[in-house]
Parts: C-alpha cells; structure tokens; sequence
C-alpha cells in the first residue's frame, strides 16, 4: 500500500516490459484500493494498475467526494477531489515510472462519476474509461475537447440509482463534447455484473 501521495493506494506494476497501460480503478461508495482488483484479469491483464481510495468518508464509507443526498453532489468539494485526484494520477506516474503509459480509467458508480469529473476538467489526461453505472457528475461551463477519448458506459434498465434518461443524457454529453461514447445495456440493476466486465475486456483491448 502506497502513502507518499496524496491518496492511500494499491499499485501494481505490470510484468509486461513492453506494456504501455495504466488501469486506473476507482471503486464505488463504501469500497477501497482493493474493491475492483479482482476485474483486473478479466479486463485488461499485464497491465501496471493504479488503485487509490476515495478521501472522503460518508457514514464511515470511503467515497471519492461528497453529497448532499442521494443522486445530489456537493460541487465544490468535487472541484477540489477532482483537482486532489488528478494530481494524484499524474504524481504516481513520476513516482511509479509509467509516465510512457496510457491511462485507462475503469470506475464504478461514485467512482465512474470522480472519472468523468477528472475527464471534464482535465481532458487527455485519461485515454480510456469503461464507466460502471455512472451519473452526470456535472454540465462544464466551458465544453472540454474530448476527441480521441474512446468511452465506454454500462447500465442497467433496472438499476434504481442512475435511470435511463440519465444515461443516455450523459452519453449525449460525451458525444458532444467530441468523444467515441458507446453504452452496453442489461436487464440487471446497479450491481456490477460480469458481462460488463467482458465488454469492457473487448472495448480496451480495441486499438
């Protein structure tokens, strides 16, 4: 477990001497470093993986930023999580040696909504993401240029969290903003099913 930066973290260097990724995985509410390691073979195995824990604590519950209730996010604690995470990307790949690496992002629900964030605000700075789950994290007042950003979102019809109208308005976001977006639908709610997992296999193993 890693503690120099400035998030609590798993990193896990890949065996691979000629891999150029980086899975960033950021879990969801009430998860940790740890949550999502066991996708990291399904999806995309050899590659370096950067695990942090979200800084902010909801009823003893690691999130990656607040909220004022459900489905209701605290923006400016966001704006400074947001800025914290990035920096946190970009220090660890001084810190690990990956600076060469593409950063692909796979985040479940609080964490699927800290990645669009940091993609908002910080565009190129992610190359990929497989988004579990997500919602709106928030409409940018100057639009980001994401072209070359390939984007990957899964739902569920039966989710009671994120609805449909949600989905599609953020996958119509992605799209204006310039980014390939795509969404896999399925029949289940909110929970993380495996066959996300193998579409997500096949969306980042794509050139």
């Amino acid at each position: 477990m890693g503690n120099e930066l400035n998030h609590i973290h798993r990193f896990i260097p890949s065996a691979n001497p000629l891999n150029d990724k980086t899975l960033l995985l950021l879990h969801g509410t009430a998860g940790n470093e740890d949550s999502l390691l066991p996708i990291v073979d399904i999806i995309l195995p050899e590659s370096a993986v950067l695990s942090p824990r979200g800084k902010v604590l909801e009823n003893g519950m690691p999130r990656f930023f607040r909220r004022l209730s459900e489905g209701v996010f605290d923006l400016d604690d966001m704006r400074v999580r947001t800025r914290e995470l990035a920096s946190f990307i970009q220090d660890s790949a001084t810190y690990y040696n990956t600076e060469s690496n593409k950063i692909f992002a796979a985040g479940y629900s609080n964490g699927a909504n800290i990645a669009s964030s940091v993609i908002f605000a910080y565009p190129g700075l992610i190359s990929k993401a497989a988004l579990y789950h997500p919602m709106i994290p928030y409409v940018p007042e100057n639009p980001p240029d994401l072209s070359g950003l390939k984007v990957l979102i899964t739902a569920g019809t039966n989710d009671p969290i994120v609805t449909e109208k949600e989905t599609k308005e953020l996958h119509d976001l992605y799209e204006r903003f310039g980014a390939e977006v795509r969404i896999f639908w399925h029949d289940m709610g909110h929970s993380l099913t495996r066959e996300e997992l193998h579409r997500t296999k096949a969306f980042l193993s794509e050139s």
